[in-house]
């Protein structure tokens, strides 16, 4: 069995998000004998994952970094499909914090990569941003541990802005 978490930038161009699924649908090629995927589902990369694990045959673990982050953080242009994942979810995590914040966002993460025999890093390799609880956040307490780390990021992939 193979349990891959994810973490990837939101803001991904509109025209990097048919490259990165399809990088993410060939990553997971590897690792269909009883996949579970570990999302947070954002929007962007996370959410991207999470279809492609339930495409590929794959159990979904969803982790809700607090009580509140339906209400408070999904944006109604992603909110029909956070509520497919979750009703798709084999198991959803809500963490103990109220309110979506820092805390509950390095709350998530941490389960992220207990949960995780690897990490797949939809992440342009850019260092962190100093705010806590990003991507190469992530990435980093992911290689601090140990765990094996997988970057997606195809040629032509790009953030907003």
């Amino acid at each position: 069995m193979a349990t891959l978490a994810v973490t990837g930038h939101m803001d991904l161009t509109e025209a990097s998000v048919p490259l990165v699924r399809t990088a993410l649908r060939e990553l997971l090629q590897n690792h269909l004998d009883q996949l579970v995927g570990v999302s947070c589902i954002a929007a962007g990369s996370d959410s991207l994952f999470a279809e492609e694990v339930i495409e590929a045959g794959g159990r979904l673990v969803v982790v809700l970094p607090s009580q509140d982050y339906r209400a408070a953080k999904v944006k109604p242009d992603h909110a029909a499909l956070f509520d497919r994942l979750v009703a798709a979810a084999a198991e959803v995590l809500v963490m103990p914090h109220e309110t979506a914040n820092r805390q509950a966002y390095e709350s998530a993460n941490a389960v992220l990569l207990e949960r995780a025999d690897r990490l797949v890093a939809v992440w342009n390799g850019e260092p962190p941003s100093g705010k806590g609880g990003g991507t190469a956040d992530v990435v980093l307490a992911a290689r601090e541990k140990g765990l094996p780390v997988d970057v997606v990021w195809p040629r032509s992939a790009a953030r907003c802005g």
